[in-house]
């Protein structure tokens, strides 16, 4: 009981943040939403290893098989090599709609393999430098193509391994020292920077905002339990390599 108390603790408390930063807005006669900038953030602690999350993160190809408000996601570049000779997303064609509406725009992709994934759109600008991403390197000064849905989108994933060390059990008795393994856990933390540049998207979208982050981490972690399974559960080179990516084999 005492370790199903500790586990249920652990995953219930998502760490949740809106923090809304105003823009200058000029004066209208009638005022609209949609040139406020926007930063959203979710946090959760999930029982797999970092290196599965991460590759679920990265396989853009198949975000609309699970993601809300994706519609339709198509990997259109791939990276340089890395060290590692592995190649990664680089840029997407991403089809998302809500309130009856549909907007297809190009995100801008870079990886730091095993860490972070971040996706960009408009006239958003990579965090990443050419040191840490050098297979992203020639794509880190190429300026964002404009979309009627985005002034500035920036989403960040970053996943980091949290070793989680299951409490004694009840029926232990006191003083026992048994040794209890760490469990592969990972934290996964998720910023989104938005703006749009239509204010009726920012108008239709304003009430289901605030609840992104935490609406699209819950997906990933729906798509993590029904692909990688149960606790500590790690992605099979057979699956990396073909299944779990739908053919397209990111990081290879």
């Amino acid at each position: 009981m005492a370790t199903r108390m500790g586990l249920r603790s652990l995953y219930a408390a998502p760490i949740r943040s809106f923090q809304p930063t105003r823009a200058p807005l000029a004066r209208t006669f009638i005022a609209l939403p949609g040139t406020d900038a926007t930063t959203l953030t979710e946090t959760r602690i999930l029982p797999y290893k970092s290196s599965s999350l991460y590759t679920l993160i990265a396989d853009v190809d198949n975000y609309s098989k699970f993601l809300p408000y994706c519609q339709a996601s198509t990997v259109t570049k791939w990276s340089s090599p890395d060290a590692d000779g592995k190649k990664w997303p680089a840029e997407a064609d991403l089809k998302v709609g809500w309130g009856g509406y549909e907007e297809t725009f190009t995100s801008r992709l870079f990886c730091l393999p095993d860490q972070i994934v971040e996706a960009l759109g408009g006239e958003a600008r990579p965090t990443l430098s050419k040191k840490q991403v050098p297979h992203h390197a020639a794509a880190l000064d190429t300026p964002g193509e404009a979309n009627r849905v985005f002034q500035s989108l920036s989403t960040r994933w970053t996943v980091r391994p949290f070793h989680y060390k299951p409490p004694p059990t009840s029926g232990q008795a006191q003083g026992d020292k048994t040794y209890h393994p760490a469990r592969d856990h990972t934290e996964v933390h998720l910023t989104i920077d938005f703006q749009f540049s239509n204010p009726i998207y920012a108008a239709l979208s304003k009430a289901v905002a605030p609840k992104v982050a935490g609406v699209m981490i819950e997906a990933f972690e729906r798509r993590a339990r029904t692909l990688l399974g149960g606790p500590a559960a790690a992605v099979s080179e057979k699956m990396t390599s073909g299944s779990l990516l739908g053919g397209n084999k990111i990081g290879v």
